[in-house]
This record gives structure tokens, sequence and C-alpha cells, in this order.
């Protein structure tokens, strides 16, 4: 054992993604969401992601224009 605190920030960091996407255990979504009810700083940043999909999905919506499609194919390069 090396004697360091886990940092509950750290933790929380890391069971957010799978927090938001509902891919935790019982025992996970609860260290969480006892977290999230506790820090301010991890709540922001957990209302930010939340927003952040929320954003993604509704932009996945909206069809892209055939310019743009043309415009960022002749940006891409190729794969080595």
């Amino acid at each position: 054992m090396s004697g360091f605190a886990i940092d509950p920030c750290d933790q929380c960091e890391e069971l957010l993604q799978p927090f938001l996407d509902r891919d935790l255990s019982e025992e996970e979504r609860m260290v969480a969401e006892n977290h999230l009810t506790g820090c301010e700083y991890c709540r922001k940043r957990y209302r930010f992601e939340e927003q952040l999909r929320r954003f993604v999905r509704q932009a996945v919506v909206e069809p892209m224009p055939p310019e743009l499609k043309t415009k960022l194919s002749e940006l891409r390069t190729p794969l080595i």
C-alpha cells in the first residue's frame, strides 16, 4: 500500500463519463452521486459535460450541407 489517499475529485472524474452513459455499477453510481452532491467543482463539470452531450446530439440531427461535406473530405489526409 502506498499510503496515499485517493483524491475524490480524481475518482469522480474517472466515473463521470460512465456515469453520464449510465454504465456504472450501483456502488460506483452511489459514489459519483454522493461526490457530486457535495462538490461544487465536480458538479459544474458534470453539468458542462451533460450540456455538451446535449449540444452534440442536437448538432448531429442537423443535416450537413453538401458543400461542407466536400470541403471536409478535401481536407482529409490519408492514414499511413
